[in-house]
């Protein structure tokens, strides 16, 4: 399964990481993400969020002034 792909790019702090919050809220677990952003913020605001989630960041690259962030969804709790 290709990642959910959250396109943010030209838009400024709090908007890309409510983007990655609305897309993982509908998400199933083990949910692959990628948020593109131009703002720098979403470098520190992305992982906050993941932490929040129960999530994890599993890269952040940045290439000609786009950050790729990849995230990953934590694992439903087993019954």
């Amino acid at each position: 399964m290709s990642p959910l792909t959250i396109d943010a790019r030209g838009h400024r702090c709090p908007v890309p990481t409510l983007r990655l919050r609305k897309a993982l809220e509908q998400a199933p677990s083990r949910t692959r993400a990628v948020l593109l952003a131009t703002d720098p913020m979403a470098r520190i605001d992305a992982p906050y969020l993941m932490t929040e989630l129960g999530g994890r960041v599993v890269s952040i690259d940045e290439a000609e002034g786009v950050l790729t962030i990849t995230v990953e969804t934590r694992a439903a709790p087993k019954d």
